[in-house]
């Protein structure tokens, strides 16, 4: 009786993709929702810092970076990264991620 190969979970599917492509923007931000919904603080934290220093135009990510540390009680560097991203969707056009970073900024205070 031979053991079934195990099906990769999409977490490992993500970390062997970054790893061989560091720079693919897309992977990287699913790799850090990835930590960021399993409760992995940290590791999301370094990803999203990557993502963010290699692809800094990669709008979404401003936004969901805020809310990791927003939930981390790190409100001003929340707010830091949440105008940051108000300023790159506004360069980019993106109405919405501005509207839905400006408000969590109010939010903030």
């Amino acid at each position: 009786m031979t053991d079934a190969p195990q099906r990769k979970t999409r977490r490992q599917m993500l970390e062997e993709h970054v790893a061989a492509k560091p720079a693919d923007a897309f992977a990287r931000y699913g790799l850090a929702l990835e930590y960021m919904n399993s409760g992995e603080p940290s590791a999301a934290d370094a990803q999203f810092k990557k993502l963010l220093e290699g692809s800094p135009d990669y709008v979404p990510a401003y936004l969901m970076y805020a809310q990791l540390l927003q939930r981390d009680s790190r409100v001003d560097e929340a707010k830091r990264i949440l105008r940051e991203g108000v300023s790159r969707a506004a360069e980019k056009g993106d109405a919405h991620a501005r509207s839905e970073m400006e408000s969590l900024l109010v939010d903030l205070g």
